[in-house]
């Protein structure tokens, strides 16, 4: 990795939800291209999620990496390791307060349902669950990813349009399919003509996730 100074871990981290020490479970979101943490915590708050605390790290220049998800990964770099790294560090710190990685939820949409998929897959362990909202995992269309990782059945929720400009749909097929060949719990909704955006049936989607992982602690 470049010496240059890590841009994203000088950012603000914004908080909602539950109160920390009381929370049973921490849901990391990471905010699409363009956004920021206050539009991303004003998705949480639709989530019926009582016992959840919901973290939300501002990306720098308000993108995680330059280029499309897509591109060669060198294209993408340094930003999208100073970016991995920027998760790692939040995991880190959630663990090191004493939340558990099974009470660790990871999320995001667009460019940070990218990201979230891609920490998961460089960093495979059994947390409390994945959820990708209009992304998956990164590289080119040409790159094959495979993985001996075994991830016990943690729940994955992957949503998105079958037409979103974004986010081919091979792509997000790959996704599903990787964490299930990862022992990851999937469920993958493909949305007919939906767009680049979060639906309702979505946020159902993960307050069952939600649910599911409170029952399981």
């Amino acid at each position: 990795m470049s010496a240059t100074i890590n841009p994203h871990l000088g950012q603000p981290v914004l908080s909602l939800g539950a109160p920390f020490k009381d929370a049973q479970q921490v849901m990391v979101l990471l905010h699409g291209r363009g956004a920021s943490t206050e539009s991303i915590l004003s998705l949480a708050a639709e989530f019926d999620a009582p016992e959840t605390h919901f973290l939300a790290p501002q990306a720098h220049q308000y993108r995680w990496y330059p280029n499309s998800f897509l591109s060669p990964l060198e294209r993408n770099e340094p930003d999208l390791s100073f970016a991995l790294e920027r998760v790692d560090a939040l995991v880190n710190r959630l663990l090191s307060s004493g939340k558990r990685l099974d009470q660790i939820v990871l999320a995001g949409f667009s460019q940070g349902a990218c990201l979230a998929s891609e920490y998961v897959i460089r960093n495979p362990r059994r947390y409390g669950g994945l959820i990708v909202l209009s992304g998956g995992w990164i590289g080119p269309q040409t790159m094959q990813r495979s993985s001996d990782a075994n991830l016990n059945g943690m729940p994955v929720f992957i949503g998105c349009s079958d037409v979103d400009d974004h986010i081919p749909l091979v792509r997000v097929n790959e996704t599903a399919s990787l964490f299930e060949s990862m022992q990851a719990d999937v469920r993958l909704r493909i949305y007919s003509g939906m767009g680049h955006t979060v639906n309702a049936d979505e946020i159902l989607q993960i307050n069952t996730l939600l649910k599911q992982v409170v029952k399981a602690g």
